[in-house]
């Protein structure tokens, strides 16, 4: 069970390990990284930081050894913003689940096409899945920032339903 106190660490730390990667790491290596979750040990001395890193298997083996060289860098960096008796050591984790999901989204996409072709019924479940997917890649896109668009569009929810948080 996660504490309330634990959640919050694990945002702020989140956000500043985002922010960080985004803004201040200027290391080649460490390129289309997405932060997607941060698991801190309730002792608050260990996190682990869950990535996506977009590219061929290669590039993201460079850029998690990147991101490993730079684990000091972003622990000042929580440690500076984040006021806690211990800094945690991080732990990068690369985690696929958004290449899974876009595979998965693209091989609905690819059954949808084929129905069509052969004169079927479109499945009116799966098409707007796969059109709010595409929308969120395609708005990735053109701003050019793939760091969290988890986090905008529970903010954009957040605004329509005029949640205060």
């Amino acid at each position: 069970m996660v504490t309330r106190r634990i959640a919050k660490a694990s945002r702020a730390i989140k956000e500043v390990v985002s922010k960080t990667i985004l803004f201040e790491i200027h290391d080649p290596r460490v390129k289309d990284v997405t932060v997607l979750d941060v698991e801190v040990a309730p002792d608050m001395r260990s996190a682990k930081v869950y990535v996506s890193i977009m590219g061929p298997p290669k590039a993201q083996d460079l850029t998690l050894h990147g991101l490993n060289s730079a684990r000091g860098f972003l622990q000042k960096r929580i440690g500076e913003e984040i006021d806690t008796r211990y800094t945690p050591i991080l732990t990068f984790v690369k985690d696929d689940s958004v290449k899974k999901s876009i595979e998965a989204a693209r091989i609905l996409q690819q059954l949808a096409d084929e129905r069509l072709a052969s004169g079927e019924e479109p499945s009116t479940e799966t098409a707007p899945m796969i059109d709010a997917e595409a929308e969120l890649r395609a708005q990735a896109d053109e701003t050019g920032d793939s760091a969290d668009l988890h986090d905008e569009h529970v903010e954009d929810e957040r605004d329509q339903t005029n949640d205060p948080r």
